[in-house]
C-alpha cells in the first residue's frame, strides 16, 4: 500500500520546545518543593500535561486535591505559553521547511499528531500552521499517547486509513501509539533505535526516501 499521508509529532520532530517545558515544570516543582531534573523531564515527552504532573508528584511529600492539581497544571501552561512567545520561524530548520515543501509538491498530505493543547499556537508562532492539511492535538482527543487516538483522528481528518499514513515520532510512547493504531512509523532520535520503529531516521529529510521507496 502506498503512503498518501504523513502524520508528524510536533515537539522534537518539527520543532523543539523541550527547554521551555523544562523551565515551566521546574518553576512549578520548585514552588511545591519537589526535586526535578532533566532525567525526570525526559519521562514527560509525549505525555499529557496532567499525566506529566502526576509523574512530578511522585516525589511530593503530601497529597493534593484534584482542584489543586488542576491549578498547578494551568499555572504551568501559562508559564510555558509565555515562554513560547519567544518562538519564531527561526525555530524551524531549513531542512524541515524544505522537506515539508517537497512533500506538498509530491501531493503527500501532511498532518500534525500531538498531545499538546498548544500545537496550533506553536505552529502559528513558527509560521507553519497553514502548510499542514490537518492538526490533531490535545484539544480534540480524550486519551494521550501511547493511546493511538491522536493519530487516528489525524488520519480521519486527512481522509486516509492508518495503513496509508506514515507516522513520524521521536518518542517511544509515540511509536507505541502509532503501532497500536496500525500505522507504519518512522523514528527520529531515541525512537530510531526502538524495536517497534519500522523506519529508523538519522535526519528529518530521510522521510522523503521512505516515501519514494514505498511508492515507486
Amino acid at each position: 500500500m502506498q503512503y498518501k499521508g504523513i502524520v508528524f509529532d510536533l515537539d522534537g520532530v518539527i520543532c523543539h520546545t523541550d527547554k521551555y517545558h523544562y523551565m515551566a515544570w521546574k518553576q512549578i516543582a520548585d514552588e511545591i518543593g519537589v526535586y526535578f531534573d532533566e532525567a525526570i523531564n525526559d519521562r514527560l515527552r509525549g505525555v499529557s500535561r496532567m499525566e506529566s504532573l502526576e509523574i512530578i508528584l511522585e516525589k511530593y511529600k503530601g497529597e493534593l486535591t484534584a482542584e489543586e492539581k488542576q491549578k498547578l497544571s494551568e499555572k504551568k501552561n501559562n508559564i510555558y505559553r509565555n515562554l513560547l512567545c519567544q518562538m519564531s520561524p527561526k525555530d524551524v530548520s531549513e531542512e524541515v521547511a524544505e522537506t515539508l515543501n517537497e512533500l506538498k509538491r509530491r501531493n503527500i498530505r501532511i498532518a500534525i499528531g500531538s498531545s499538546s493543547k498548544n500545537a496550533c499556537f506553536i505552529l502559528r508562532k513558527i509560521g507553519l500552521l497553514e502548510i499542514f492539511d490537518a492538526t490533531s492535538d490535545g484539544n480534540n482527543i480524550s486519551r494521550s499517547k501511547p493511546d493511538p487516538e491522536v493519530f487516528l483522528k489525524a488520519a480521519e481528518y486527512l481522509k486516509l486509513n492508518a495503513g496509508e499514513c506514515l507516522v513520524v515520532e521521536d518518542a517511544r510512547s509515540g511509536i507505541d501509539a502509532a503501532a497500536a493504531g496500525g500505522f507504519p512509523c518512522a523514528g527520529l532520535g531515541d525512537a530510531a533505535a526502538y524495536e517497534k520503529t519500522n523506519y529508523p531516521l538519522h535526519r528529518f529529510s530521510e522521510v522523503l526516501s521512505v516515501i519514494e521507496n514505498r511508492n515507486r
